[in-house]
């Protein structure tokens, strides 16, 4: 695949449901995240349209065509507030053009420079060796493995906590 140069990142909206449709049925997609097979037009609309404050989310688009997602929920119980979780998926078509790398840095600048996020937080599958070298990358380092986490086509599988600190 071809690194892409002209990727946008924008806030997601309301009218990007059926783009993220098209993400997340894939199968290499859908395996790597929590969410479900199959997804709705109807679920993402509902979910989009009431994302609460404390979730900002953001799509990738190479020549206005919508080829990632990246979300940030920022924890909002009192002593975690400093804490932000991230999740994140990329088309099948556009996986390794670069796509993840940018949002990635563009959820961190955020995260760090807007939001005064002091740790951001995630889970990935063991087996995921290039999310993992990617979270890597962004100094994002792993804290622990959890055996039996999530089931993913009828096996339940581990994932690896990973955080991002900064401003020890």
């Amino acid at each position: 695949m071809a690194i892409f140069e002209s990727i946008s990142i924008r806030r997601t909206e309301p009218a990007d449901a059926g783009a993220l449709v098209k993400i997340f049925e894939s199968e290499s997609v859908y395996a790597q995240t929590l969410q479900l097979p199959y997804p709705s037009h109807k679920s993402w609309s509902e979910r989009l349209s009431a994302t609460p404050d404390n979730v900002h989310s953001f799509v990738a688009e190479v020549e206005e065509v919508v080829v990632g997602n990246i979300s940030v929920a920022v924890e909002t119980r009192p002593r975690r507030r400093h804490v932000a979780l991230l999740g994140m998926a990329v088309h099948a078509e556009y996986s390794g053009g670069g796509i993840g790398r940018s949002m990635l840095a563009h959820a961190v600048d955020f995260c760090d420079g807007w939001l005064g996020i002091r740790r951001i937080e995630l889970t990935v599958f063991s087996d995921n060796e290039r999310a993992i070298n990617l979270y890597r990358q962004f100094n994002f380092m792993c804290e622990g493995e959890a055996q039996g986490y999530a089931l993913r086509n009828g096996r339940y599988e581990n994932v690896l906590y990973m955080a991002r600190v900064s401003g020890q």
